[in-house]
């Protein structure tokens, strides 16, 4: 058996020696910028968003336009609920958190501008995932998402958000229309005036 040249030994082991000390460097210089940057952080002063402390309603709290918190139940311009009954925003939704039961409109109780509204609408938020699928699969616009964002509760019962809770706020009535010789009309006249 031939022995190796002595001098093709010494150039294997060279090599393999260069290798180990540059790839020990390389790691050495990842470790090097990492640390540069932990320490820069360190060093910097802190930026935070004065929450709960913070002025205005949202105490301080700061929101994308696009933030999807709690949902609103949106009501029409004459004061009706917007939601028919559908059913579709339950059936769209991954979690399975949307409870709806339905009721027929009549001519002296009439809940929404539909033939149908909902009797019972519950969110369960201890499901709820906030994905949107509701928000997208409601034909009438009628369950969108605010930017409630305090559902932090101890009990998890407290979490099953029941359709009073959910109901955005009557709109305010319109200012009366005024005739500018005779003072307010008549709510008949009113719509002939505008014309």
């Amino acid at each position: 058996m031939a022995q190796p040249a002595a001098g093709l030994c010494d150039q294997s082991n060279g090599h393999a020696l260069y290798w180990l000390v540059m790839s020990f460097l390389r790691g050495l210089a990842g470790i090097a910028k990492g640390m540069s940057v932990t320490l820069r952080e360190m060093f910097a002063p802190t930026v935070v968003e004065n929450y709960p402390d913070g002025p205005g309603p949202l105490k301080g709290a700061q929101f994308q336009p696009r933030f999807r918190g709690l949902h609103v139940l949106q009501r029409d311009e004459n004061g009706l609920e917007k939601c028919v009954a559908c059913f579709l925003c339950a059936a769209a939704c991954p979690s399975n958190c949307i409870y709806i039961e339905a009721a027929e409109n009549t001519a002296t109780h009439r809940i929404s501008g539909a033939e149908r509204y909902a009797r019972v609408y519950n969110i369960d938020y201890n499901r709820c995932i906030f994905c949107g699928y509701c928000v997208e699969a409601c034909p009438t616009d009628a369950i969108t998402h605010g930017h409630g964002f305090e559902l932090a509760t101890f009990n998890a019962s407290n979490l099953v958000y029941r359709k009073e809770q959910l109901l955005a706020p009557i709109p305010p009535a319109p200012p009366a229309a005024l005739d500018v010789h005779h003072g307010p009309l008549p709510p008949a006249e009113v719509g002939h005036a505008t014309r």
